[in-house]
């Protein structure tokens, strides 16, 4: 699915004079480095305001902490992300509202959203969390129509969008905030754990700059109950090297992408969908957006045997994601049934992600479209 080895061999010497650095400095905790990395992001981004914190959930619970959201209130997001999405409302204190996909770009629905707020669910809605889902942002004109009519903060969930765009605006600066992961898998990847946090507000950077450090504005004075959430030195040293390159990775994710498609339409595999009926359904990158391909993520209607198939051939595959939110065991409180999200449910069930990262060969990509046209339908 992924070789980091292959994106550390040109860097391992910028790398390691990064992290001697820190060590030289002593910095490990925030420090010099983490704030020249926190120029450096927002300055890419757009945006006034980015703030390190130590995991990309923690960056959501920030964001969300930051806006208000709290007891008694409702955030609407979707059933078909990684858990976090829902368990940083929960952390807040918050009710998770669920509203359905749609089935082409697997990213929250306007639509949804509308109904949902309309619906017995709707009361208390204090913001929508959309998930840029796979490295694509959320059609973003429909919420943003949404939110100003009600009056509603937007908190993007960017862990998988790094530099993904809408109308030319880069996730992280369309919402009141955003949250992004630097997991190693993601696309801006750390040695480890870390997160950040971005808006355009000096009100709101503030109050994540005095969440992420226990509530102190003052050393040892809590003006609230935060928590510890601050962004180690080692990892914005890495992060700073890491991010003059990502320009030209994400163009080789695009690239990669490109080259899926034609293989893809060369082999007679691909099927226009929305819904796979033999062959697969292509991810697509939906006008005004700009797809940064952090998965490449088809549809097909075996996809366990289809990807049992794949892996007895030594080709990775991963399903992003296996059980929508709303049947997790650990979420049973929040009351909602098997059926209530009908498109979420059957994206469970179709999604398959192949391997996609800058450094996959043309060679390898083949061999993964091979194996699949001789998967017997």
């Amino acid at each position: 699915m992924l070789d980091l080895k292959r994106q550390y061999a040109p860097m391992q010497q910028e790398l390691l004079e990064a992290l001697g650095r820190v060590l030289a400095s002593q910095q490990f905790i925030l420090g010099g480095e983490v704030a020249a990395f926190e120029r450096a992001a927002a300055g890419q981004l757009g945006v006034a305001h980015a703030l390190g914190c130590s995991s990309g959930t923690d960056a959501l619970w920030l964001a969300l902490a930051a806006t208000g959201v709290g007891p008694g209130q409702a955030v609407v997001t979707t059933p078909f992300s990684f858990f976090a999405s829902v368990s940083a409302i929960l952390r807040a204190g918050a009710r998770p509202v669920l509203a359905d996909i749609d089935p082409v770009s697997f990213n929250l629905s306007p639509d949804a959203v509308s109904v949902v707020l309309d619906g017995p669910r709707g009361e208390n809605v204090r913001a929508v969390l959309p998930v840029h889902l796979y490295g694509q942002t959320v059609p973003w004109d429909g919420l943003a129509r949404i939110a100003g009519e009600r009056g509603l903060k937007l908190v993007e969930d960017a862990a998988q969008a790094w530099g993904a765009e809408w109308n030319g605006e880069k996730a992280g600066g369309l919402g009141d905030m955003a949250a992004f992961s630097f997991y190693p898998t993601k696309n801006l990847s750390a040695a480890g754990d870390a997160g950040m946090v971005t808006t355009n507000s000096a009100e709101l950077a503030e109050r994540v700059t005095m969440l992420r450090q226990h509530g102190m504005r003052r050393r040892y004075y809590h003006d609230e109950l935060g928590w510890n959430t601050r962004m180690d030195g080692l990892q914005g040293a890495v992060l700073q090297v890491k991010l003059k390159y990502i320009d030209i990775w994400t163009e080789a994710r695009r690239a990669v992408a490109a080259r899926y498609h034609a293989l893809f339409a060369k082999a007679g595999l691909a099927e226009a969908g929305p819904y796979p009926a033999h062959g697969v359904v292509l991810p697509r990158e939906l006008p005004g957006a700009k797809h940064v391909w952090h998965q490449y993520t088809i549809r097909t209607p075996r996809r366990d045997a289809l990807r049992a198939f794949l892996a007895a051939r030594g080709i990775g595959a991963e399903i992003y994601y296996p059980v929508p939110l709303h049947r997790q065991k650990a979420l049973a409180s929040l009351g909602y049934n098997e059926g209530d999200f009908p498109e979420a449910e059957r994206a469970a069930r179709e999604v398959l992600s192949l391997p996609v990262f800058p450094e996959l060969r043309e060679d390898e990509q083949e061999t993964v479209v091979a194996a699949i046209a001789e998967f017997p339908g």
